[in-house]
Parts: structure tokens; sequence; C-alpha cells
């Protein structure tokens, strides 16, 4: 197993977690800086207003891109495994 490989391989799957975190972390981020915004218009300063609709948005995503996001991870596996024989010899 030469480095290229293993770089290689570390890329896919460095790439993949990436991926998975930006897909969900994304859309919280997004209605937490609209939920900040609100607040500071309208000077509210309540920590549970900004923490529900993150919650929700979160729990949203991931029933959403829930599938597509297993689906990812499953074939990276599944390439990885089928691959073995060639990473080996």
């Amino acid at each position: 197993m030469t480095p290229e490989v293993v770089l290689g391989l570390f890329g896919q799957a460095f790439y993949l977690a990436m991926l998975l975190v930006a897909v969900i972390v994304g859309p919280s981020l997004a209605v937490g800086l609209l939920v900040s915004t609100f607040q500071a218009a309208t000077q509210i300063n309540e920590q549970t207003l900004s923490f529900l609709p993150r919650l929700l948005v979160t729990i949203a995503t991931i029933m959403i891109a829930g599938p597509w996001l297993l689906r990812e991870l499953t074939d990276l596996f599944n390439r990885l495994i089928l691959d073995i024989p060639n990473i080996i010899g």
C-alpha cells in the first residue's frame, strides 16, 4: 500500500465527512443567523428563541437528506471493501 493510495482514501473519506457536516449544519447556521438578526432588530434577548428553530431545521434536514447521506456513506464503504484486493496487492 503506497502513500498515494492512503492519501487518496483519506481524501475521499475527509471530503465525505465535510459534505455530511455541511449538509446538516449549513441550514442550521442560516436559520441561526436569521433568528439572531430578528432578535437584534427587536431587542429580544431570549436564548431559547434561537435554539428551537435551529433544532427543528436540523431534524428536518436529517429527515430529508438522511437517505442520501446514508447512501453516500455506504457507497464509500462498499468501494473500500471491494477495492481491498487492489489496495493490498
